[in-house]
């Protein structure tokens, strides 16, 4: 296990709880940060932690009035080697009305990998979302040229929603994706769940998650993670 491995592990683990970035407003460049920690890495329906925990944390950059920029680790098990995974992203969020926007590049690293594994890539992003009276419905489009695996070039399209429940802290929100992928199969995945804002920086989330591609196998089954949020 390398050494920014058992950092990362040691910090967040001390503090058990996973986090999302909460910017503070202090000039043209703002920092924010996050730990964390869940029951189970899920991306895009698929554990990426073989149904184990995750403990992770990243370092978020807002630039200027639109721009943004950032770093996350997670601990990853794909049943080799690989046990590590680092994002690099960075885009620009402009408004058109009432559309939010947001136009980004995202890199994923793997630490530890076996040779010939090539699970690094990356994707360009295009989302957005517009509120609808109390709740904000959203749409993103992602597409990598050379997707994980050298699989070829895949695309992901999702459509999400979040509703708060009046006077309460407690929000509903769910998500439904597709994934294609030149070399290794399609995919449709859904998840939905119930966040709980404890404070401003701690937060709760229960999600259950499933696929329609169980015969890929258990990694695709469906699912419920449990997770704790902080943010600093």
């Amino acid at each position: 296990m390398n050494k920014l491995k058992v950092s990362l592990l040691a910090a967040v683990g001390s503090l058990a709880i996973t986090g999302v970035a909460h910017a503070q407003d202090e000039g043209p460049v703002s920092l924010s940060f996050n730990v964390g920690a869940a029951t189970e890495y899920v991306f895009r329906g698929v554990s990426q932690t073989d149904e184990d925990p995750q403990v992770f944390g990243g370092v978020d950059a807002t630039l200027g009035s639109i721009g943004y920029a950032g770093a996350w680790a997670s601990n990853v098990d794909f049943g080799d080697s690989t046990d590590f995974e680092f994002d690099l992203y960075a885009g620009v969020k402009p408004t058109v009305g009432a559309v939010s926007l947001d136009i980004g590049v995202i890199y994923y690293g793997y630490a530890d990998q076996p040779s010939g594994a090539n699970w690094d890539y990356w994707e360009g992003k295009v989302a957005a979302s517009v509120p609808a009276g109390p709740a904000t419905l959203g749409a993103a489009v992602y597409y990598s040229p050379e997707f994980t695996g050298k699989t070829g070039d895949a695309w992901y399209y999702e459509a999400n929603a979040t509703v708060p429940i009046p006077n309460t802290k407690f929000s509903v929100s769910g998500a439904l994706g597709h994934q294609t992928i030149d070399q290794a199969g399609d995919y449709t995945t859904w998840n939905v769940g119930v966040g709980f804002a404890l404070t401003d920086h701690i937060g709760f989330d229960v999600r259950y998650w499933d696929t329609d591609a169980h015969e890929f196998g258990k990694l695709y089954d469906s699912r419920i993670v449990g997770g704790l949020k902080l943010s600093f």
